[in-house]
């Protein structure tokens, strides 16, 4: 059986990266191999719900612990649900976001503690981690021109807030397995560096030459 990999994407909103994950998804399976896709939080019945509150249902309070373990709670299951068995299949999995957005977001940005945020992620995906995560840096003024749509619970914090996610976002592009690609150009530059960077990393379970 063919060994998947596991494959996030990161990044401010507006960056472009659900876009990307889709892109890289359909370069994978014209190549033959099986991809399961999935958006965290989401993609099982407990995590849109969950997904509902946290995004859209901005008359409810939301202290950020409780925003912080809702998201764990969503993921948790998504990992189990999906992740898991999907990669004892030997399949490939894309996610659009992952743990690192909890870091950044409810802890550079949101003003937890970032050790107690990564120690319960831990927890809530089984240590699970990302074989590559790819994390898509573009300015807020950009980002912001790209969106052009009713903004969800997060992107209403302002561009403070934005800003502080996009520096957390720098500061973890260190972490191992990690890679920063700059999202600024047009869709097919950046598809371009993400499909150079997979076929770097993930060479082994390609087993393809290093061409587009």
């Amino acid at each position: 059986m063919s060994t998947g990999k596991f494959i996030v994407f990161e990044g401010c909103d507006g960056s472009g990266k659900s876009s990307q994950a889709v892109n890289i998804a359909q370069w994978l399976e014209q190549r033959g191999f099986r991809v399961v896709c999935c958006h965290d939080p989401g993609s099982t019945p407990l995590g849109d719900a969950v997904r509902e509150v946290l995004l859209h249902r901005k008359e409810l309070r939301l202290d950020p612990e409780a925003e912080m373990l809702l998201y764990m709670a969503a993921r948790a299951q998504l990992v189990r649900e999906i992740i898991q068995p999907a990669l004892r299949e030997g399949n490939w999995v894309i996610s659009d976001r992952f743990l690192m957005s909890n870091i950044v977001y409810q802890g550079y940005a949101g003003g937890l503690d970032i050790d107690t945020v990564r120690k319960v992620g831990e927890i809530a995906t089984c240590n699970i981690k990302p074989d590559l995560t790819l994390i898509l840096d573009i300015d807020i003024d950009t980002a912001s021109a790209r969106m052009d749509r009713p903004l969800d619970r997060l992107e209403s914090r302002g561009n403070p807030y934005r800003e502080k996610v996009r520096n957390g976002y720098h500061s973890e592009s260190h972490s191992q397995n990690t890679v920063l690609i700059d999202a600024t150009g047009d869709a097919a530059e950046v598809r371009s560096q993400i499909i150079t960077t997979v076929q770097s990393f993930c060479a082994d379970s390609l087993n393809c030459s290093l061409d587009n």
